[in-house]
């Protein structure tokens, strides 16, 4: 790890987050019979692999696994999904992305909703920088975070040969 670099999660701690965030999900939707989880990709996603997984062994709901792909850079809503509108309409959807930093991503990936009726739109970021410029709340957090705007938060998961962990830079 490089010196400007400060670890704020390691392995150990993003699986206690994700296992937090897992039964809160669980305790919001006691009741339910499909969850559709939806990740935005590419860490958003993996993150919503993890959710799944834990999901799987503590519900009895069955879990829908949504990929959102969002053009971030673009200054209008270009998205796409690996499912169709059919598979989430009148359900609970969980939008998850690993960090919430200004709050355009998780706004441009709650427009991919707003066509289709649904039970009801949670949201689940790993991270909460607490710099948002966008109206937008999360529901179910892993950690939040104080930071100037100048320092960047790296999420590293399913990375070939390295651990998970969350750092600062």
């Amino acid at each position: 790890m490089p010196e400007s670099q400060v670890l704020i999660l390691d392995k150990q701690q993003i699986a206690q987050k994700i296992n937090r965030i897992a039964y809160q999900i669980l305790e919001d939707n006691l009741g339910e019979k499909e969850v559709v989880l939806a990740g935005i990709w590419d860490r958003g996603y993996k993150l919503a692999l993890r959710l799944q997984k834990v999901l799987q062994e503590i519900s009895s709901f069955n879990l829908i696994l949504l990929r959102v792909d969002l053009e971030k850079q673009s200054s209008k809503l270009v998205a796409k999904t690996d499912l169709p509108p059919s598979e989430w309409k009148n359900k609970v959807v969980i939008l998850v992305d690993d960090v919430l930093n200004s709050g355009k991503t998780l706004a441009y990936g709650l427009g991919v909703f707003l066509n289709t009726p649904h039970k009801k739109i949670r949201t689940v970021v790993l991270v909460d920088r607490s710099h948002k410029i966008f109206p937008i709340a999360t529901d179910f957090v892993g950690l939040e975070l104080s930071t100037i705007l100048k320092e960047h938060v790296d999420v590293v998961m399913d990375v070939a040969g390295e651990e998970d962990r969350v750092y600062l830079s």
